[in-house]
């Protein structure tokens, strides 16, 4: 149960879309505010409020780098895209100049220009391949420079991580020791590493400024997860009479379940009676929520393309109902959250 709540409080905590490179650097300056005030801190009580402060900064970093690698991932595969389409051209290409170098004289006649327009097209494309080359050349260093920009937010998130629980543990023992009336425990935080984390933050926002924009703007309607009748609207309420802010869909067994946009996985597991759930964040302040699925593709911190397998349904019996004929299919439960709070679904997704 405390498990579940925590993860219901991510999804609380609300989240402003910004530019990538202003939010690291507002990380940033919220993490130098609260390391001045945890180095002034006089008491236990004031070193708890400066490390919360801590907490929030680290979180905002977080979540700064979540979204920065969500472009690098749209940037890498519009990329490669582009590289593999300049590839095959580059291939067709030396697949006709083969040719032509192996036609007859006669065969060149039959040009519609006569040979003089055959030797002017063969002179075209030995001018067009190394052009496609260079381009194909300048795609693939853009690809290495977008692979180092990962590396380094990825090493920076393990770190803001790492940095986070050690944070919240110091936080926790602090309050513990006010609560018992007891000395606050020797552990303190080690201001060093908080102002290297600083110093992190600063660099991933200039890497942001090798990006392109973000297009924060999702293509409305989404497509719904998985296919299936509408059981339940939001707001109607179940056999229980317990009314949730989510669809309920009925997909046949066994349907996989897929993400209608690009999105971070912030979540992927059992989380109370919604069997497997997963949580899928498109932007900053945006959560999709899956829940009954008996079986999951992804993990926490992947990132996934729109269309990307997610998971699957069960088959047509729950574990445990077969029994005096039972027969009941698995349930999609789906819901919207906006900077913490349940949205309408029928704003996002299109649906009868």
């Amino acid at each position: 149960m405390i498990r579940a709540a925590l993860i219901w409080a991510a999804l609380a905590a609300p989240a402003v879309a910004q530019d990538g490179a202003e939010a690291a650097r507002e990380a940033a300056a919220m993490l130098a505010e609260a390391g001045a005030r945890l180095e002034a801190a006089q008491g236990a009580t004031d070193r708890v409020g400066a490390l919360t402060g801590v907490v929030r900064a680290y979180e905002a970093g977080l979540a700064a780098l979540r979204e920065g690698l969500r472009r690098v991932s749209a940037q890498e595969r519009a990329l490669t895209a582009d590289l593999a389409a300049r590839e095959e051209e580059i291939a067709r290409l030396l697949g006709v100049m083969a040719g032509m170098g192996q036609t007859p004289e006669a065969g060149l006649l039959l040009h519609p220009s006569g040979a003089l327009g055959a030797a002017r097209a063969g002179m075209m494309l030995g001018d067009a391949a190394p052009a496609l080359r260079t381009e194909a050349q300048t795609l693939r260093r853009d690809l290495a420079v977008l692979d180092a920009i990962r590396a380094l937010e990825e090493e920076a998130a393990a770190d803001l991580r790492a940095g986070l629980d050690g944070i919240q543990a110091t936080r926790l023992a602090l309050s513990q020791a006010i609560a018992d009336r007891t000395g606050p425990p020797e552990a303190r935080a080690d201001l060093a590493a908080l102002r290297a984390r600083i110093d992190t933050l600063e660099e991933i926002a200039q890497s942001f400024d090798q990006l392109p924009q973000a297009q924060t703007d999702l293509d409305l309607p989404l497509g719904l997860p998985a296919p299936g009748p509408l059981l339940r609207r939001p707001g109607e309420a179940d056999a229980a009479g317990i009314r949730r802010p989510g669809l309920i869909l009925a997909p046949p067994p066994g349907t996989e379940v897929t993400a209608p946009a690009a999105g971070t996985v912030r979540f992927a597991g059992p989380l109370l009676d919604y069997d497997l759930v997963i949580l899928l964040e498109p932007r900053p302040g945006l959560m999709l929520v899956f829940g009954g699925l008996s079986e999951v593709y992804v993990s926490k911190g992947q990132i996934v393309p729109g269309g990307a397998r997610l998971g699957a349904m069960g088959g047509p019996l729950r574990d445990g109902a077969a029994g005096a004929g039972a027969s009941r299919p698995d349930t999609l439960y789906v819901e919207v959250r906006e900077a913490g709070r349940p949205a309408d679904p029928s704003e996002w997704f299109a649906f009868e």
